[in-house]
């Protein structure tokens, strides 16, 4: 059974007309245990606003991508590499950070791309990592595609590993906990 993690880009649904709701019902009708919320534009208000939104709406685990001051909305965050090396230069540093801000109570992952990453974070206090790009996609600018590399490279790590960037519903993974699924959810 595909274990499902639905990436809600607030910048891919606008592009595309759909609605919060809308996305939300499709995650729910997949049965999707975590919903992570992305909005890389928008000011805190509005992706607190739209946190609040899905609660509302969703009653699986709620991961809100970087903006980590808002934790009390959500079960966890989601931050990239370039994120961490915003809170600090130093990795390990960065996540004791956001893990002293959120709590050993709320979800903590993190983006990785390659085995160094992976095997580095297997020393942080981490809950998951993404690893990725399976595929290219036409949502991101992805320079490191893994393809079937993938699932050997996830087998390193010592944390729940979600398939990430251009993964889709019919994927199959020995080594990966969930599917890392955005756009592929909202193709006919």
């Amino acid at each position: 059974m595909i274990r499902l993690y639905a990436l809600c880009d607030q910048d891919l649904l606008d592009s595309r007309g759909l609605s919060l709701e809308s996305f939300i019902e499709i995650a729910k009708n997949h049965n999707a245990e975590i919903i992570q919320y992305r909005n890389k534009t928008a000011d805190i208000s509005f992706i607190k606003a739209q946190l609040i939104k899905i609660r509302k709406m969703y009653s699986g685990f709620l991961i809100i991508n970087d903006s980590y001051e808002l934790i009390e909305f959500c079960d966890g965050v989601h931050l990239g590499q370039e994120d961490l090396k915003n809170i600090d230069s130093e990795v390990h540093r960065a996540v004791s950070i956001v893990r002293s801000v959120i709590g050993k109570d709320k979800i903590l992952g993190i983006s990785t791309h390659n085995e160094d990453e992976v095997l580095q974070a297997n020393d942080l206090d981490l809950n998951y990592i993404g690893l990725g790009a399976y595929k290219n996609t036409s949502t991101k600018d992805v320079p490191n595609i893994l393809g079937d590399s993938l699932d050997q490279i996830a087998s390193k790590s010592k944390h729940f590993v979600g398939a990430i960037g251009g993964v889709n519903i019919n994927d199959t993974f020995v080594n990966v906990t969930y599917h890392v699924i955005g756009s592929g959810l909202l193709e006919k």
